[in-house]
């Protein structure tokens, strides 16, 4: 298709001239011509072998390792240890409520920063992402100089009778504070993108705090907190810098999945060590997929505000 346009000359008007459409479809100049066959087939079987090597090699040694004896022995390495069970069991305990202290944050953190201009608030954003930047051992050393008995807040924690170190308590802080930005840093531009005005028209007819917040701010942000619950809860499970330190590595205690992992692998229990690698492989594969289904969602356009044409 062709757009006409009309060109003056000194004796007369003359007859329109077509103008190529730059984005007709024609004959594409050699600058513009596809990479040889050769280059794109080398590049998509050099990002293949790399993939396959990295990631799809360990995931098969894991499975074959685990399911060497069969799935009896499999079984059997999985729930008869009382340590193990209770590993698989600490784990399931502690990443949901790490999750949920992080969804509370993220909502707020993300409403504020996407809603209000306030001085500090590059700052607040900065130390949103900290955790993205510091090591989870040094993370797990804080704890450790915090909640101490020679501690600022070990003392008065260890006179009134509450532990943080090596308990669950600890465990759930030391998790949270690695998967911080996670829920914050998915809902910020979410919220962004929506703008306020839906909730402005929302507040001027009349609407409360929470009518507000369940019938229009989560429905219009529930994909990108679904999807940043799924990957603090992916980050969680699979903790274990920060974990190591703060849990002192207690069989039948405060051990988690990762770290009665390791500890079965230095025992030379390897079947059992693969099996329950196994176990948060799965966790893993299931997430991928739930992460691959939520996208789409996310790269949909959000609707016009009020006011928008």
């Amino acid at each position: 298709m062709a757009v006409e346009t009309l060109i003056p000359a000194s004796g007369g008007r003359q007859p329109p001239v077509p103008v190529p459409d730059p984005g007709a479809d024609g004959p594409r100049s050699p600058d513009r011509a596809a990479d040889p066959w050769y280059v794109r087939y080398a590049l998509v079987g050099l990002t293949l072998l790399i993939v396959g090597g990295l990631v799809g090699l360990p995931l098969v040694a894991v499975f074959h390792h685990a399911l060497a004896n069969g799935l009896g022995a499999y079984w059997h390495n999985l729930t008869a240890d009382p340590d193990t069970r209770h590993a698989v069991f600490l784990t399931l305990m502690v990443a949901p409520v790490a999750v949920g202290l992080n969804v509370i944050f993220g909502i707020a953190a993300a409403w504020v920063i996407a809603r209000f201009r306030f001085p500090g608030r590059t700052i607040l954003t900065t130390l949103i992402d900290l955790p993205f930047s510091v090591s989870p051992v040094v993370a797990g050393l804080v704890f450790v100089l915090l909640f101490s008995p020679t501690g600022p807040l070990g003392g008065w924690l260890r006179d009134n009778g509450f532990q943080v170190l090596f308990a669950p308590p600890g465990l759930v802080l030391a998790t949270a504070f690695v998967t911080f930005p996670f829920v914050a840093r998915e809902l910020i531009p979410v919220l962004e993108a929506i703008g306020p005005e839906e909730e402005l028209a929302a507040r001027s007819l009349g609407a409360s705090g929470w009518e507000l917040f369940w019938r229009i701010t989560l429905p219009n942000m529930k994909w990108g907190l679904l999807y940043g619950v799924i990957l603090c809860n992916a980050r969680a499970m699979g903790e274990f810098g920060a974990v190591y330190v703060v849990s002192g590595r207690i069989g039948g205690r405060t051990d988690t999945m990762p770290l009665r992992v390791e500890k079965l692998f230095q025992e030379y229990n390897t079947p059992a060590a693969f099996g329950l690698a196994s176990v948060l492989t799965l966790l893993a594969l299931v997430t991928l997929v739930a992460k691959v289904l939520i996208e789409p969602r996310l790269r949909e356009k959000p609707p016009p505000s009020v006011g928008e044409p």
